[in-house]
């Protein structure tokens, strides 16, 4: 997709499509505004206004198919909510829900006018966003789908915006939306065509065209490691285990902090022996969200080149139920000696995940952030609208939390206290897989902990929020590559000193 601005005034555009963007003034006055000085623009909108067709709600959808006194073909009002919330999510939602209403009309080419009410570099950034992850389509295998991708959008700036920042800033946010882009397709990749090999081999091929060091091992590396725990999720699988490392190193970085990021790469999740029900269970492909994230996250940061080490480990496998299969009651042994009863075999992300963040520890990582789909547990406590946020150091995580909140990502704060480790205290071993039905997402960052030692470390539950479970204006129904512009975000904030 090719993406411009415009500083030419809105209306003298020539363009299949123009999208003007209305804000609802609350009490402020009892008419809807629109966000477009141009006289011509105004008039255009001003009897729809006046029949109170446009109320400004949020990405409400009024088409124009003929407008006079404009040079677009057709105008879209748009619905920008309530104007004195306005923000850049806002605005982010609304670009992609401008982009996904011209792919359904089959139109490939738009120009949105961004609302002057904002910083135009950044809503010029936040906007890009929008239209790149909203021109995503999941129909990947139809015999019919047709092409609707978009060829190309404008921006409409002010005349005195400074064009230069505006293009530094559409260039970030096309690499941030085609990252998370490309976390979604992996994601909605069924278990058939995404191994723990291809889902390595596709991370090896990103690591080559983004300049990434990356390295792919097989059982026999993770059994030198004594992985015990991460190779006891592949036993009743015919396909083998994944360990991938991806290297960021800068030059100019100093040797510390490095950051390491854990992905959860299980391809696909039958519950194994402790099999899950039948119903749904297609989703689980969905369960290597967390390597997917990885993978995203890491391309963006390559191409973007904040000033600071990174070391991503990915812990691919497949979780299945055959004669050789873990089963429950058995005992595991981690990387770092700690044994583990294994309980239920379908808490089994918490297992690889436990030596994925011992060997970033071992390999030179200073801060920890894992990401799984881990627990059914956090959607339980959350819905489907927040990641849940677990940590053991509450300066690191605050700078995750504004992270969060610039790239307007949904994250919420959930306690790791003392208290619920006796949940996972086993009879028989050091600790066990799981802890019981209640508080199951914190049992379960409970039992990550005790691979972290005191290293600063956050675990995202990005169970309930990995896959969008109906379709948003802005983004169909199906992966969402939650994650990745926070943690890209975080990579390139990074204070250390606030995590000490």
């Amino acid at each position: 997709m090719k993406i411009a601005i415009s500083q030419s005034v809105p209306s003298t555009i020539e363009t299949p499509l123009l999208v003007l963007p209305i804000a609802d003034n609350g009490d402020k006055t009892p008419l809807p505004e629109l966000l477009a000085a141009d006289p011509a623009l105004r008039a255009l909108a001003a009897p729809l206004i006046a029949a109170a067709d446009l109320t400004g709600k949020f990405v409400e959808l009024v088409w124009d198919l003929s407008p006079a006194g404009v040079s677009a073909q057709r105008v879209l009002f748009i619905g920008a909510g309530k104007r004195d919330k306005i923000s850049l999510s806002q605005l982010r939602n609304l670009a992609g829900a401008a982009a996904r209403a011209a792919k359904s009309k089959n139109i490939k080419s738009f120009v949105l006018v961004l609302p002057e009410l904002l910083e135009i570099p950044a809503a010029a950034q936040a906007a890009v966003e929008g239209i790149v992850a909203g021109d995503f389509d999941v129909d990947t295998y139809r015999t019919d789908r047709k092409d609707q991708a978009l060829t190309d959008v404008t921006l409409a700036i002010p005349a005195a915006a400074d064009a230069g920042a505006v293009f530094q800033s559409i260039a970030e946010g096309a690499i941030l939306a085609e990252s998370q882009n490309l976390t979604r397709t992996l994601a909605l990749e069924p278990s058939n065509l995404m191994t723990p090999t291809m889902l390595a081999d596709h991370a090896r091929a990103m690591c080559e065209e983004a300049g990434l060091a990356c390295e792919v091992y097989g059982p026999d590396k993770l059994k030198e490691l004594k992985m015990g725990a991460f190779l006891s999720v592949s036993q009743g699988s015919e396909e083998e285990p994944r360990l991938v490392v991806m290297r960021y190193e800068p030059a100019t970085a100093p040797a510390s902090p490095v950051l390491g990021l854990v992905g959860k790469g299980i391809t696909f999740d039958s519950g194994g022996i402790s099999i899950k029900p039948a119903d749904g269970m297609e989703k689980m492909k969905y369960d290597m969200c967390g390597a997917a994230t990885m993978i995203g996250a890491m391309r963006a940061i390559a191409l973007l080149k904040p000033d600071v080490r990174v070391i991503s480990i990915l812990c691919c496998s497949e979780n299945m139920p055959d004669a050789k299969a873990q089963k429950p009651g058995d005992v595991q042994f981690a990387m770092n000696g700690k044994s583990i009863e294994v309980i239920n075999t379908d808490a089994e992300g918490r297992l690889v995940l436990a030596d994925g963040l011992c060997y970033a520890r071992q390999l030179g990582a200073t801060h920890l952030i894992d990401a799984a789909t881990l627990t059914g547990a956090v959607v339980v406590a959350l819905g489907y609208h927040n990641v849940g946020v677990f940590t053991n150091n509450d300066g690191f995580a605050g700078e995750l939390m504004e992270s969060a909140k610039r790239t307007g990502e949904k994250m919420w704060p959930m306690p790791v206290d003392a208290d619920y480790f006796d949940h996972i205290r086993s009879e028989i071993a050091d600790i066990k897989n799981t802890g019981g039905r209640w508080g199951g997402a914190i049992t379960a960052a409970m039992f990550l902990q005790e691979f972290v030692d005191d290293m600063p470390w956050i675990h995202l539950d990005i169970a309930g929020t990995a896959w969008l479970e109906e379709n948003k204006a802005w983004m169909p129904k199906g992966p969402s590559g939650v994650a990745v512009r926070t943690l890209v975000d975080l990579a390139r904030h990074f204070k250390s000193t606030n995590s000490k």
